[in-house]
């Protein structure tokens, strides 16, 4: 078999970026994967990103190529603050800078990661085995979607996760339940409302949390004091997210796991109010309690905190439920693997260099957001595990 000293697997933000730090390193590496699939294929049509112009770039060594530059060369509108980011400019922005620091891409899927003495074995979806010394798992969170349990008796073609969003527009005419109350569920709900389906958002929440629009014009001090702005929105839990993921890495565990479960949670953006309220049905303070076809369609029961029990009928049901890193996920980890790994709640436990307690194995983006807060949680981290990750390789 084929040897190499380091494999980067993953082609998102994550990936991308360390990538292209260790290029600029001169540090030898391959990488593969399918270059920001994810946002190209696991978004609804006609999303736009949460984060603000300046925390939407990807990150190429001394910040060379942001997302700004890529709109001037190609005339798309931008601002720093206050002009969403579509997902397609995100995209074709991510395929842009891969063609220029990651050249090297190759397009193929890993299928078995195990490990042989000192060395990993991987091998991939078209037949190539090769060993390496260092692996770097820069995976996302596609295989960690996250069903409720409820859910579970429904055919599969009458039941899917958001991270399936792809055939939205095939539900014009149709009744649809989006379940959640974050992002990727009023997103969805969008989508399927400007393709013609009659859509109800059933939630636990009391209230759907829409961010709020950007202030227009100057900051008063007030704001800036106690609402300082990062990447990740306002406040000063966001920016000890932003500016301390080493001292988040060094806190108990429990403490992290807690700060990174509560902080910024679900919440749409304010763009996709308009959107959506007023348009469809909005459930809230309702808790999902079982499922079931009946008379052709599906039949939800959920009950409101008083008891009162509430049931909505659907000829499709999306769960917009999140996802929930759990490496036993990962199908393509060897069991022996697996089972030397040390981890926090299924999620590996990290140093501060992002390497496993198997020694050469790596682990950036979602799946480090438990050893490193919140700010990995989002492409917006990309700069700091690059960083970090090329430093120690290097």
């Amino acid at each position: 078999m084929a040897h190499t000293n380091i494999v980067i697997v993953g082609a998102g933000p994550y990936g991308l970026a360390i990538a292209a730090h260790l290029h600029a390193r001169r540090v030898p590496f391959r990488i593969f994967g399918s270059p920001m699939l994810s946002w190209s294929a696991h978004t609804p049509k006609g999303m736009h990103l949460k984060s603000e112009g300046f925390a939407s770039n990807l990150y190429a060594p001394g910040d060379a190529f942001p997302l700004s530059r890529y709109c001037a060369d190609h005339a798309i509108p931008y601002a720093d603050v206050g002009l969403p980011v579509s997902a397609e400019t995100f995209v074709e922005y991510g395929l842009d800078f891969q063609r220029r620091y990651v050249p090297n891409l190759e397009d193929r899927q890993l299928v078995a990661l195990a490990q042989s003495g000192a060395a990993f074995d991987l091998a991939f979806d078209d037949g190539e085995r090769l060993t390496a010394e260092t692996v770097v798992l820069a995976t996302g969170l596609g295989a960690h979607a996250r069903m409720p349990a409820e859910l579970a008796g429904l055919p599969r073609d009458r039941v899917s996760h958001s991270w399936q969003c792809g055939g939205l527009d095939q539900h014009a005419g149709r009744q649809v339940v989006v379940i959640g109350s974050g992002a990727s569920a009023l997103d969805c709900a969008a989508t399927l409302l400007q393709g013609n389906a009659e859509v109800s958002v059933l939630t636990r929440s009391d209230v759907i949390n829409f961010h709020s629009p950007p202030a227009d014009g100057r900051r008063s001090l007030r704001e800036m004091l106690f609402w300082p702005r990062t990447g990740l929105g306002p406040g000063w839990a966001s920016m000890a997210s932003c500016k301390g993921p080493r001292l988040i890495h060094a806190l108990p565990e429990r403490t992290r796991h807690d700060f990174v479960r509560r902080h910024l949670g679900p919440a749409p953006c304010w763009f996709v109010r308009d959107q959506v309220v007023g348009h469809a049905s909005l459930h809230t303070g309702v808790s999902l309690a079982g499922a079931e076809m009946a008379g052709g369609r599906v039949q939800l029961h959920s009950t409101r905190a008083t008891g009162e029990a509430v049931v909505l009928h659907a000829d499709h049901v999306l769960a917009a439920t999140g996802f929930e890193v759990d490496l036993r996920n990962l199908a393509f980890l060897s069991p022996g693997l697996l089972g030397r790994l040390r981890m926090e709640d299924h999620k590996p436990a990290l140093s501060s260099n992002f390497e496993s307690s198997v020694r050469g194995l790596h682990f950036a983006g979602p799946a480090s957001a438990a050893s490193f807060g919140p700010l990995l949680r989002f492409a917006y981290g990309a700069r700091f595990a690059a960083r970090r990750i090329a430093r120690h390789l290097a």
